[in-house]
């Protein structure tokens, strides 16, 4: 897995305060902030200097910097305070890989639900999205109710939020245009997934793309292939692997992206995820109300989401 190349200045640890960024509700509405190791949150918005993530990516490296300065005078609130919100809302849908790991491919393939598969391991990234209304943060809960078909399913993923876009960028310099991560759950409807052959419709019910906690910038975590993606479902371990296991690396996954389409900042790239899921289990698991599942990457943190 390649490292991430990008010139952009760190967030000052000032005490406790991290560099994780954040969407949160103070019950005023929407603010942008930094997370501290405390959970407690570092109110950017109160300095004036952005009101969301996407403003602050959108104007590249000076925008950062003016969050790090900002940040460091910015009130704190307590984790009593504050309800985390999905990170950001992109302008364009959630970009999803399928078939990413090899052994998830092997256990979707031996599941029969996807109709639209031509080889087991594919030759190139499969690429489909999500809809924006299918965003929620954590500990927002996953409404099965959705999904008419009861075949909720998880999928735990890295998150690739990009900073500067592009068309056509080629692989070698696309960590350079990787402004961070987060963790995402690519919640699917599994029989709709297969009944429409096209992943769209399976995979956007509302609430079926948890999102969060944070978006770490890309220059803090110095190796994203070593960093273990892991998903617990009421506690069980159900997903184990590391980040570097991918079949289509990052810079990869951009390059074939941008072939064709105009990437723009703050587009998010689910990865894909490996073995696991609750269609690899015989009979199949899917989520049933009551559950939490919760999605940990290194570096990042940990997305937690009920299910109802």
């Amino acid at each position: 897995m390649q490292q991430s190349h990008m010139q952009q200045s760190r967030i000052t640890h000032e005490g406790n305060r991290s560099v994780k960024l954040v969407t949160f509700d103070d019950g005023n509405g929407s603010r942008l902030g930094v997370l501290g190791s405390d959970a407690g949150v570092v109110d950017v918005s109160a300095t004036g200097v952005a009101k969301t993530l996407l403003e602050v990516i959108e104007a590249g490296a000076s925008g950062l910097v003016a969050l790090q300065e900002a940040a460091v005078a910015a009130p704190v609130l307590a984790p009593d305070r504050v309800r985390l919100l999905a990170p950001l809302r992109p302008r364009n849908n959630i970009m999803a890989v399928g078939r990413n790991y090899q052994a998830h491919a092997k256990e979707f393939s031996a599941s029969g639900f996807d109709a639209s598969e031509k080889k087991v391991i594919p030759d190139h990234p499969i690429i489909f999205t999500k809809a924006l209304s299918s965003i929620i943060g954590p500990d927002e809960a996953i409404n099965t109710a959705m999904d008419p078909s009861s075949t909720a399913d998880y999928e735990g993923e890295l998150g690739v939020v990009i900073g500067a876009g592009g068309h056509r960028i080629d692989a070698d310099t696309a960590m350079n245009h990787v402004f961070g991560y987060t963790v995402v759950n690519d919640v699917t409807a599994r029989a709709l997934q297969a009944r429409h052959v096209q992943f769209f419709i399976g995979k956007s019910p509302a609430t079926f793309c948890p999102m969060g906690p944070c978006i770490v910038t890309a220059d803090e975590i110095d190796d994203i292939g070593s960093a273990r993606l892991r998903t617990t479902v009421n506690g069980e371990l159900r997903q184990d692997a590391a980040i570097g296991d991918l079949i289509f690396d990052i810079p990869t996954l951009v390059e074939s992206i941008s072939a064709a389409v105009l990437l723009e900042p703050g587009d998010v790239i689910a990865t894909g995820t490996p073995a696991g899921v609750g269609i690899g289990f015989d009979p199949p698991v899917y989520l049933q109300p009551g559950d939490v599942v919760e999605v940990s990457i290194d570096g990042i943190g940990t997305l937690r989401n009920p299910v109802i």
